[in-house]
């Protein structure tokens, strides 16, 4: 099982950063704002990265999640990408993953052990 979560991580890893960085706009059609994308896509990577790596402390994933939203935010100011890098994005992303870790918290001690 550990291993079909590890690879889900890194599949939806590398899917929101490909998304990220793909010129021009990709947004979700429809009123789905930008900053609820960008929590979807960091809640999701913080659950799967819990799920994945449950020996990696809660605060060393959450590093780890802030530093690829960062480095996402820096790749969208290559001008030949047409993307906007906004700090709003890096807060929505690091909002996320907080939240989502401090419920992961309270899940993971709900459940019975295994």
């Amino acid at each position: 099982m550990q291993k079909y979560l590890k690879t889900a991580f890194w599949t939806a890893m590398a899917f929101a950063f490909v998304m990220a960085i793909v010129p021009g706009s990709n947004d979700l059609p429809g009123i789905v704002p930008d900053k609820v994308q960008h929590m979807a896509a960091f809640a999701s990577l913080a659950i799967l990265g819990t799920l994945a790596y449950p020996r990696i402390p809660r605060l060393l994933l959450a590093l780890g999640l802030v530093v690829v939203g960062g480095l996402i935010e820096v790749v969208q100011m290559i001008p030949a990408l047409h993307r906007d890098a906004e700090w709003g994005d890096l807060f929505a992303d690091t909002f996320a993953v907080a939240l989502i870790l401090v419920c992961m918290q309270f899940v993971l001690k709900a459940l019975p052990s295994r």
